[in-house]
């Protein structure tokens, strides 16, 4: 191989460029926001030429919304998907936040391009539809008087915390947690 055919750290280019990039990607847009990054810095902690980023990403518009599409593409399967806990225990498991985990991706990437017809805007909006949709389903299952409004109030919870967790720089879920749970069992009659 020659020099030519080698990218920066000797890395042959091309190989991987595009996972290279959205990984830096979620790293920068993660610790320094989407609009502090420039495709500059992406493309050098990525190790690829901005061409390469081009041709992979024909915007860095189009490179944010793949970034969101990537983040969780099924809906915290972690918390809705689990079999070991009944459906009132998945509802309260949705505010086992990590202290680690920075503000929602999809609350910073609306907050940040002030553009609803954007398509990371786009898809922020279909992801918090579809967290409030799977509460909505998971309230249904624990059988709740009223599902869909305690899907809208612990949605609506989740987001309110992870935005003061940020702005705080305070752990705020366990708080939120102890609301859910109020919240979920005045909406779910005991048995």
């Amino acid at each position: 191989m020659t020099e030519l055919e080698k990218g920066p750290l000797g890395r042959r280019r091309g190989r991987g460029a595009r996972e290279r990039i959205l990984s830096a990607s979620q790293q920068l847009f993660r610790d320094q926001g989407i609009n502090r990054t420039g495709m500059d810095q992406l493309c050098a902690v990525a190790q690829v030429s901005k061409r390469t980023a081009y041709q992979h990403f024909t915007s860095k518009d189009e490179l944010v919304a793949e970034y969101l599409r990537r983040f969780d593409p099924d809906v915290m399967p972690g918390v809705f998907d689990r079999t070991d806990l009944a459906p009132r225990e998945r509802l309260l498991a949705a505010f086992e936040i990590p202290a680690s985990m920075p503000l929602c991706p999809y609350i910073a990437a609306a907050v940040e391009l002030h553009d609803p017809e954007h398509p990371a805007s786009q898809y922020a909006r279909d992801y918090k539809t579809a967290i409030a949709a799977r509460l909505t389903e998971t309230a249904r299952e624990a059988g709740a008087t009223n599902p869909e409004q305690l899907g809208e109030q612990l949605a609506l919870l989740i987001d309110g915390a992870s935005a003061r967790t940020r702005v705080l720089n305070t752990e705020s879920f366990p708080t939120a947690a102890a609301i859910a749970t109020v919240l979920i069992d005045n909406a779910i009659p005991a048995s």
